[in-house]
């Protein structure tokens, strides 16, 4: 049987927020792990746990040129295929592209390219789980949530400190 103070810690948010060159961006994490990091336009009220502290001081380092990969534990919720996008999409390399059609055939469905820009757009974890490394099949620039010009700096920041890492 599930105590009732078990449950609370079982649905319990926790949320930071860091600055970044590109704005304030939010940490959000369940006891399972990261479940959000996402551009907003201001810092709200904190409530940190060691995770989130965890992921702001990966995050401050990705951005400083001190990290490619993340090692945080992912509680993002979503559909059976948009986890299996996502995973795919946490495979793109550092300061390396792919297009949709690439993350549908590395998922074996190689007709759900439409399916898989859906699911890359609905990414709740930005940066961490690279999104931003997708591109149109023709090399331009598509759609992100935070904004083409976020986009652009995240994949000039990862070509800029590849050598670094």
């Amino acid at each position: 049987m599930v105590s009732f103070s078990q449950l609370i810690q079982d649905i319990s948010m926790y949320y930071q927020f860091i600055d970044s060159p590109l704005g304030a961006v939010k940490i959000s994490a369940n006891h399972s792990g990261i479940t959000e990091v996402a551009f907003v336009s201001h810092s709200g009220q904190a409530e940190p746990s060691m995770l989130t502290e965890t992921a702001a001081a990966q995050l401050t380092a990705y951005f400083a040129g001190r990290l490619a990969q993340f090692s945080l534990p992912l509680a993002a919720s979503g559909t059976a295929f948009q986890q299996q996008v996502w995973q795919a999409l946490g495979k793109v390399p550092f300061a390396s592209t792919c297009s949709y059609a690439d993350i549908a055939r590395h998922i074996a469905n190689p007709k759900a390219v439409r399916a898989v820009g859906a699911a890359n757009g609905r990414n709740p974890i930005a940066i961490v789980v690279p999104c931003h490394r997708v591109i149109g099949a023709n090399g331009t620039l598509t759609g992100y949530a935070g904004g083409l010009e976020k986009k652009a700096w995240l994949l000039k920041h990862e070509q800029r400190h590849k050598a670094l890492l």
